[in-house]
């Protein structure tokens, strides 16, 4: 992300802290339909010294691949939330998920968050059912930066790597 691009935090008191906007560094190995481009919205790039990597994705019909976020392993312990964005029922997620962690699938079709231990195994992230948008959302803790973090295990894949073992 160049200079130009970053919503870098300014200021020299508190409103250093404060993230103006989303950055948008997350280049996905394959183009994705039914998907808006995640937005990071906290970095060492954006935020120095937070060692945070935050960002979010709007999923606004069934995905196209689907799966799209295959498995993958990170060096950072992660908890990925899926929020349902119904006003008068906040727990209906919107679609159902398979969400396979160290091996083992797990239904989502709740609003709900998970936490992934670094050099777990998980995805891939399949969606079974899909009836209105809604938030999936990523916190890398420790990880200060999108390679560091390689959210969906996206730059694995463009690498050709598929997967560490570590």
């Amino acid at each position: 992300m160049s200079d130009e691009q970053a919503p870098k935090a300014v200021g020299s008191g508190v409103e250093r802290y404060f993230v103006p906007r989303p950055a948008y560094e997350v280049v996905p190995a394959l183009k994705v339909v039914g998907r808006i481009p995640a937005m990071t919205l906290m970095s060492n790039d954006l935020v120095p010294g937070s060692n945070m990597y935050v960002e979010t994705g709007w999923v606004l019909a069934m995905p196209d691949p689907n799966p799209h976020i295959f498995e993958h392993v990170h060096d950072y312990d992660e908890i990925v939330i899926h929020l349902g964005t119904d006003p008068d029922d906040p727990e209906d997620l919107g679609g159902e998920i398979e969400f396979v962690l160290d091996g083992r699938p797990f239904t989502i079709d709740k609003s709900s968050s998970v936490f992934v231990p670094k050099g777990v195994k998980h995805g891939p992230l399949t969606w079974r059912r899909f009836t209105r948008p809604h938030l999936e959302l990523t916190i890398m803790i420790g990880a200060g930066s999108l390679a560091e973090a390689d959210p969906g295990g996206h730059q694995e894949k463009m690498e050709g790597k598929e997967g560490r073992d570590d």
